[in-house]
């Protein structure tokens, strides 16, 4: 089964631009677009962050692109939740924010780790008790969907920003059997293993966040990507990670200091 696995989207129900910078419409047509050539894709997983503005036009339009690729492909399509969005308008779009559905004899199970006017995330115990159950009762392969990623982040920021219960989620999922988790939020590209399972997150559409900035630093650069995840009948999912270029790659977005980074993380921080 081949995923499709695009993240951070942070569309806007109208022409506004991402950091007053990015057009993340024409970022995700482009990405869209570089992949519509990749063969024998079966299910689309959009891994969270997809508004920016929280407004049902900015869901609607990213619907507007995502579902006719799909089409397109006879693709399955899977959204999830990320600290960006709202839940009440991302339901009235794209429909339930918890979701377990089977794509060629693979479950994927989809969680929302976002935390209303916070960046960290959380999975509540309700949604432990449904991936506990939904990971039981798979009868092959299965891939859990969850904004935050349950591997530490790299920069400062993101740092502050992280799942706060990734240990419990990883248990359950190491119980269960869980054969990879995808995720977004870093907006790099990156594959852990926790637990013996591979945490594979997605490179961002929005931008392109540096791994390695100065010290203290969160920087972020005009970059996107996506991700295509093979998940085999048994075995460990190959993940292999690709850019959709533009002009104005690698142009810088943000750069902030380590003040600037400790104010934000006191705002949307789990101190907040």
């Amino acid at each position: 089964m081949r995923v499709l696995h695009v993240s951070d989207t942070h569309l806007y129900g109208d022409d506004s631009l991402h950091y007053g910078i990015v057009d993340t419409h024409a970022a995700l047509v482009r990405t869209l677009e570089r992949a519509e050539t990749i063969e024998g894709v079966d299910v689309v997983v959009l891994s969270g962050d997809l508004s920016d503005d929280m407004t049902v036009r900015s869901y609607e339009r990213l619907r507007d692109l995502v579902g006719p690729w799909a089409a397109r492909h006879d693709a399955e399509v899977v959204y999830a939740m990320g600290n960006h969005d709202s839940a009440a308008e991302f339901e009235q779009v794209l429909g339930p924010r918890t979701r377990v559905v089977d794509v060629r004899g693979v479950r994927v199970i989809t969680l929302d780790s976002a935390v209303p006017h916070a960046g960290y995330g959380h999975v509540g115990d309700e949604q432990l008790r449904m991936l506990r159950d939904a990971l039981a009762t798979a009868s092959g392969p299965s891939l859990v969907v969850v904004h935050h990623p349950p591997t530490p982040a790299y920069g400062p920021l993101l740092a502050a920003l992280e799942l706060q219960n990734a240990r419990e989620v990883l248990d359950v999922c190491a119980a269960g059997g869980a054969t990879a988790v995808l995720s977004g939020h870093y907006h790099h590209s990156l594959v852990a293993h926790e637990r013996g399972i591979p945490v594979i997150v997605a490179p961002g559409v929005a931008n392109t966040s540096d791994a390695c900035p100065p010290a203290g630093h969160e920087r972020s650069t005009i970059g996107s990507g996506f991700a295509i995840v093979d998940v085999p009948a048994k075995g460990e999912p190959t993940t292999t990670f690709f850019t959709a270029p533009s002009e104005q790659d690698g142009t810088e977005i943000f750069n902030l200091d380590a003040d600037e980074v400790a104010q934000i993380a006191r705002v949307a921080g789990v101190t907040a």
